[in-house]
């Protein structure tokens, strides 16, 4: 079996991160924003993000970028390479940390639910996206393009 190679990890995972970040800026700070504001009001809380929360959400998304690529590259000497793997690895990355994740807050109704399907629904949108493109940047090392 070959080794993972880590510099492409690292590679594709930083340009699916970007993806993401992209595309959570997008939704949640350009479409949503002003839905999010006024949730954000309603408990008590500042409107806007700081720039460290910003920051936090940033890296976040790139932790996610790699850990995606991680798991593509992972999971090809059993499901083979290319975009039909990526896109499971994106799936399972999204289930976790979007699906799963957002049943909490809808089920105890912290948040709105229309918010939150909103963004589940975007969730999955960007992360086979992502998941897409940091797959097609991942090469195992010695292998030829």
């Amino acid at each position: 079996m070959p080794k993972i190679n880590w510099g492409r990890v690292v590679l594709g995972g930083l340009v699916a991160g970007l993806i993401i970040d992209a595309a959570e800026y997008l939704v949640n700070g350009v479409i949503l924003q002003a839905r999010w504001a006024a949730v954000m009001k309603g408990v008590g809380k500042p409107e806007m993000m700081s720039g460290a929360q910003i920051a936090a959400f940033n890296v976040w998304g790139l932790l996610v970028g790699m850990f995606t690529v991680w798991l593509y590259a992972a999971i090809r000497p059993r499901y083979g390479v290319g975009p039909k793997t990526a896109i499971c690895a994106g799936a399972a990355v999204w289930a976790l940390g979007d699906l799963l994740a957002g049943v909490a807050p809808m089920v105890l109704h912290l948040l709105p639910r229309h918010l939150m399907a909103i963004g589940i629904a975007a969730g999955l949108i960007e992360m086979i996206a992502a998941a897409l493109v940091g797959a097609w940047l991942y090469k195992e090392e010695g292998a030829s393009s």
